[in-house]
């Protein structure tokens, strides 16, 4: 029997890499899976592959994680598409890279209002379902970032710092409630298409360095020297999601290779 079977669930940012990753180990853990992307038609080819593929309930949704009523609309859609909502991946988030003393304030803005307000708004409307039900699990995808500063990456950091915050207020104020608040920490996804398409670019450009010696720096930064894999994070989320983490809440857990231990 798979894990969480019969569960439902909602995973932002799933058009591509990580979001949908995740939402496929869902599927394939028993999940009826709603995935939301600001790329409507990415998500929605990457949920009917999915369904196809897992023979699950995927459906795909368009869905700006930043507008707050559009949220709730689309969080109480989830609610009835589905039949319930046990399981929220608030996973969508965006990384600008800069120099601090030129860094654009207006990027500096629209990192912290994704990464961090996004999460808030994804967070309490997955919590207003919820609390209908008395359970659920709510688990950010934060980063090691949220534990430890970030060369030349402050935006990405405070939002991440800021993540861990709201993770634990948020988990206090619905613990006697039955839903729980968590967060995961990964280490850098090397092979991921946020770092092939973007990440590498940016932090040659802002290190000084080539492509492939970042990719080199931050293999060798980690203790295990390997990068962090889908399967790494999905493994550990399909625990938080289930019934045997069910006295965790408040937590931000790191899957780094040992790269960061706090």
């Amino acid at each position: 029997m798979a894990r969480l079977d019969g569960r439902k669930a909602v995973v932002t940012g799933a058009a591509q890499g990580l979001g949908a990753a995740i939402v496929e180990r869902l599927a394939i853990e028993g999940c009826d899976v709603v995935a939301w992307d600001l790329n409507e038609q990415g998500v929605q080819e990457t949920a009917k592959q999915i369904a196809e593929k897992t023979g699950r309930k995927v459906l795909g949704a368009g869905v700006d994680i930043s507008d707050a009523e559009g949220v709730r609309a689309a969080m109480d859609a989830v609610d009835a598409e589905l039949g319930g909502l046990d399981i929220a991946v608030c996973n969508a988030g965006i990384l600008i890279a800069g120099d601090s003393i030129e860094f654009d304030i207006a990027k500096w803005r629209k990192v912290i209002d994704v990464n961090l307000v996004g999460f808030f708004i994804c967070a309490r409307e997955a919590a207003r379902v919820m609390l209908k039900y008395g359970r659920g699990s709510i688990i950010e995808i934060n980063s090691k970032s949220g534990k430890k500063g970030s060369f030349k990456n402050s935006a990405y950091a405070a939002s991440k710092f800021g993540g861990i915050g709201v993770v634990q207020s948020l988990a206090l104020e619905f613990a006697e409630h039955g839903i729980r608040v968590n967060a995961i920490c990964p280490g850098n996804l090397l092979n991921s298409p946020l770092w092939v398409n973007s990440l590498f670019k940016q932090y040659a450009q802002t290190q000084g360095i080539s492509e492939e010696e970042v990719r080199q720096k931050y293999i060798d930064q980690v203790p295990m020297k390997r990068p962090c894999e889908y399967e790494d994070v999905t493994n550990l989320l399909v625990f938080m999601a289930s019934d045997e983490s069910n006295y965790m809440t408040g937590q931000a857990l790191n899957v780094t290779g040992g790269q960061e231990m706090r």
